[in-house]
């Protein structure tokens, strides 16, 4: 008898955000909204509100589950942002959203705890904490605001640097290690500051800290995150390691975007941030259907009718 490849698969630990569950059942599409004028990634520049809000909008209607805006774009190109601008660029987005949509989940883009605490009257969600702690303040906020965190990988290098000749050892697996243990770590930190599981996300944060390389080795062992019994996101959409992988531009890189998000899927991933709402929710929606986790929205395809007999069919012998 054949053996259950569903036995095989990881059972991903759920994601609980504003009374709503994620999982391999229903993995989530975090849209991503910029509120700056510099985003590496020219589709997703919303400094405008308006058009800021458009893209909100879109981003609902197309299936995001989360809306994650951030005021500061995450490279090291581009002026320095101040806290206060940084505010300015994203509370107005966020007090908006919630008023339109008041069951929508809310994610903050920052490393900064002040950010968070200017914010708090949006009712924020989730803090997408993308520099692994660099504020020590970060997770007691999140936790006293009620909002769950993201614990993220980036190798000890401090917020905008971008990684030059940066090595984790001689073995391929060594970066996968350093991920596992930095994101353990940083998980027992952020539960220490009140931050129950079920609002714990890690991300190995793929091309921070890490080379082309190193982000095709970690995404290739997203299974070995996922033991780790918390929640994984995945932010995969247009990266470089993208790029680098087919020598393709950032508006170029859909395509290769949505095979890695397949993969990852696959292994046990159940949060993907994303650029292409429509095309990613389908990804994930035919990946859970596939794993046999969710099932088909439509099977009438070689089914009896009401009143038909069903006819067994059998290999001959031979």
């Amino acid at each position: 008898m054949p053996n259950n490849p569903h036995d095989r698969l990881a059972s991903p630990a759920p994601l609980v955000l504003r009374g709503r569950r994620f999982d391999a059942r229903h993995p989530a599409v975090m849209a991503i909204v910029n509120r700056t004028p510099d985003s590496f990634y020219a589709g997703n520049r919303h400094s405008d509100l308006d058009d800021a809000l458009t893209a909100l909008e879109t981003a609902v209607s197309e299936g995001a589950d989360i809306i994650d805006v951030g005021g500061v774009r995450a490279g090291g190109e581009g002026a320095w942002v101040s806290a206060e601008e940084e505010t300015d660029r994203v509370l107005p987005f966020l007090l908006e959203a919630r008023r339109r949509h008041p069951d929508v989940v809310l994610s903050l883009d920052t490393w900064r705890s002040e950010v968070v605490l200017a914010c708090a009257d949006a009712q924020i969600d989730l803090v997408n904490d993308t520099w692994a702690g660099h504020d020590g303040e970060l997770a007691t906020v999140a936790a006293r605001i009620g909002a769950g965190i993201v614990c993220s990988h980036t190798g000890g290098l401090p917020p905008r640097t971008d990684p030059v000749a940066i090595t984790y050892g001689d073995d391929e697996l060594d970066v996968v290690n350093d991920v596992v243990r930095g994101l353990a770590v940083e998980a027992d930190r952020v539960r220490a500051a009140g931050v129950p599981d079920e609002r714990i996300l890690l991300d190995p944060t793929l091309d921070f800290g890490k080379t082309t390389r190193h982000s095709l080795t970690v995404l290739r062992h997203s299974a070995d995150v996922v033991a780790l019994g918390l929640p994984v996101m995945q932010a995969i959409s247009r990266k470089d390691f993208v790029g680098e992988s087919l020598d393709l531009p950032a508006d170029e890189r859909l395509e290769g975007s949505l095979g890695a998000t397949a993969v990852a899927a696959w292994l046990g991933v159940t949060v993907f941030r994303a650029h292409d709402v429509r095309a990613t929710r389908r990804v994930l929606d035919i990946v859970a259907s596939i794993r046999g986790d969710r099932p088909p929205a439509r099977a009438v395809r070689g089914e009896a009718p009401d009143g038909v007999e069903a006819t067994l069919l059998r290999h001959p012998r031979g």
